[in-house]
């Protein structure tokens, strides 16, 4: 496990679950951005989150999002990767080597919605820059 700020840690999921099979374009975040965004959608609403993959360094969160999204996405500090039928489904297996899912599959909504994540990015961005200024 991998203790992360908030006092989060991660989750291995390896029950067997019956997900959608639907691709997702998966959008990469910086670990502080993305953990403040987590924070800001769990209490939005316990729907307002999908999935969310963390790489072993804690270095970046990904969250995965609609088929789709990248074509339009454009949020600064931010990528947006596109599947493009390759293949990547949210699934309780690991999805690659060096990652492990934040909010597994299955303990959250199939993909987070492009236009609410984009909003808690930034109001994540702007509580970062608040924080900063006051140290």
């Amino acid at each position: 496990m991998c203790a992360l700020e908030a006092g989060m840690t991660t989750r291995r999921s390896r029950d067997p679950l019956e997900l959608p099979n639907t691709e997702c374009d998966v959008v990469t975040v910086p670990a502080r951005q993305g953990l403040e965004a987590v924070d800001i959608l769990r209490r939005g609403g316990a729907d307002a989150v999908g999935p969310v993959l963390h790489d072993h360094g804690c270095d970046t969160l990904g969250f995965l999002v609609p088929p789709g999204t990248a074509a339009a996405w454009d949020v600064p500090g931010s990528v947006c990767t596109e599947t493009d039928g390759r293949g990547l489904r949210p699934v309780p297996e690991l999805p690659a080597e060096g990652a492990d899912w934040l909010l597994p599959p299955g303990e959250a909504e199939p993909a987070t919605d492009p236009a609410v994540l984009r909003e808690a990015l930034d109001e994540a961005q702007r509580m970062i820059e608040a924080a900063d200024g006051c140290a």
